[in-house]
């Protein structure tokens, strides 16, 4: 039984609103391994969600997650594996002895065992399936021949189906006899004699509804049936799209093979976006706070050498008014202000449009009206920042004509980045490229170089 002075540590000092460890109680869990108190940790690591176990073994160092893999040993439960990042899984698993292994993912879902098997070396892999049960193994190898990122790969082989002439009577009676179901479902699944799904019933209508009552007659309005093969993306925004909370998968003669529940479809969907994000960044897809020194390094240097190649052009852009900046130096200083703003407009609409694209919110119903707009806020926001640099390159430098040269240059820099916001990524998916992996060297480049052309080359022509 868990100690009560450890159980009232904990709910004092874990930080609810945050849904995280509070230092004092992670100090308190190092210390339990640093002193191999195993009674102690195991006491500490009961109330905690596999999710909080997962985020803290990420945020530890290496050597403390060994000593606490050790010492936690038989308690390690394959819902920790499921919920830590693919790196971190990897070295963990190295840990742990193949008993508790084979012991910590028996208990785990079908996908989730895919999802653990889909990262690991061959050895490591037919030691999770030899733990396995002979179906249950089966199972995770069919999973396994589908294709990289799709349904196949994404579904749980367990679902509750049934007969779509049964009654909620019938669907009752099995459901309290039955003891392989799933350990968490959402919907009974009702087949034709063929197999093939014809309707979801969730568990709620089962329930308030008399038993004589035929489930055909209380199937969901919304249903949608996932291909096998379906890209996993899609199977994410069909969830987000369509407000579902599981769907049946169904292989190429429309046979019920399995099911994806909510939970696997928003993790895909997070996964999306902090893929968005890490690759507009330019730090690579798979970056994360675990990674080494050189694997970080090897990720952001390729990236890093594109952003030194886009500078070396608008250098020559620079270089080829050198006669002009030499005669004006007051140019030398606010060069660096219109770029700036064309690049930051060009992020912003450059971020919109990646969003809107990945969502599906950005198609060729509506691309150009949205170009429209995002030229016409440049524009705008162009003319309000115009006026302001106009009156700065007045006051600071005593020259009209230089204000009306950076004011204007600030109007075309800034048409420019909502153009190249919007038209780049949109054009970039169009031929087949990720626009959220090379969108942002590409605005970047052109807003540069127009800026640095349209402030240097209005100067030559009216400061000359």
């Amino acid at each position: 039984m868990q100690d009560d002075s450890i159980a009232h540590q904990f709910d004092a000092d874990y930080d609810g609103p945050a849904y995280s460890l509070d230092k004092k109680v992670l100090s308190t869990i190092l210390d339990a391994v640093e002193t191999g108190d195993r009674d102690t940790l195991v006491a500490l690591m009961e109330p905690l969600h596999a999710a909080d176990i997962a985020d803290m073994l990420e945020q530890i160092y290496p050597a403390d997650r060994r000593a606490f893999v050790q010492l936690y040993d038989l308690e390690f439960d394959g819902d920790i594996l499921s919920e830590l990042e693919e790196g971190i899984r990897e070295e963990i698993i190295t840990y742990l002895k193949p008993e508790i292994l084979a012991e910590a993912v028996r208990d785990l879902d079908s996908d989730d065992v895919v999802d653990l098997l889909e990262d690991l070396e061959e050895p490591q892999q037919a030691a999770i399936l030899d733990a396995l049960d002979d179906i249950e193994r089966l199972a995770v190898e069919q999973s396994l021949t589908y294709p990289e990122y799709s349904a196949g790969r994404l579904m749980q082989r367990e679902v509750v189906m049934a007969p779509e002439h049964w009654t909620v009577g019938h669907a009752i009676d099995f459901l309290r006899s039955e003891k392989e179901l799933p350990e968490q479902f959402y919907h009974v699944v009702l087949v034709d004699p063929r197999l093939h799904p014809v309707g979801n019933v969730t568990l709620g209508k089962i329930m308030s509804s008399k038993r004589d009552v035929k489930l055909i007659d209380i199937v969901e309005d919304i249903f949608k049936v996932i291909p096998v093969t379906q890209e996993e993306s899609d199977v994410a925004y069909a969830f987000n799209q369509y407000h579902l909370i599981s769907a049946p998968v169904v292989d190429a003669e429309n046979r019920l093979v399995g099911m994806i529940t909510i939970d696997d479809a928003m993790a895909v969907l997070d996964d999306e976006h902090e893929e968005d994000i890490l690759r507009l960044a330019g730090v690579g897809e798979e970056s994360s706070l675990s990674d080494s020194v050189m694997e970080t390094t090897r990720q952001r240097l390729p990236w890093l050498g594109v952003n030194l190649v886009t500078a070396i052009l608008a250098s020559g852009v620079i270089a080829m008014f050198e006669d002009t900046i030499s005669r004006f130096v007051a140019l030398a200083v606010l060069m660096p202000i219109v770029a700036s703003m064309g690049g930051n407009a060009g992020t912003q609409s450059l971020t919109v449009a990646v969003r809107a694209i990945a969502t599906k919110d950005l198609t060729g119903a509506n691309v150009w009206r949205v170009i429209r707009r995002e030229v016409l806020v440049g524009a705008i926001n162009g003319m309000v920042f115009a006026f302001v640099m106009g009156i700065v390159g007045v006051i600071w430098f005593g020259s009209p004509t230089l204000g009306y040269v950076i004011a204007l240059a600030m109007i075309i820099n800034l048409v420019v980045a909502g153009l190249a916001g919007t038209g780049v990524p949109v054009i970039l998916e169009k031929i087949g490229v990720d626009p959220a992996l090379a969108s942002g060297a590409f605005v970047t480049t052109v807003t540069d170089v127009v800026g640095f052309f349209a402030f240097l080359g209005l100067a030559g022509v009216f400061l000359l």
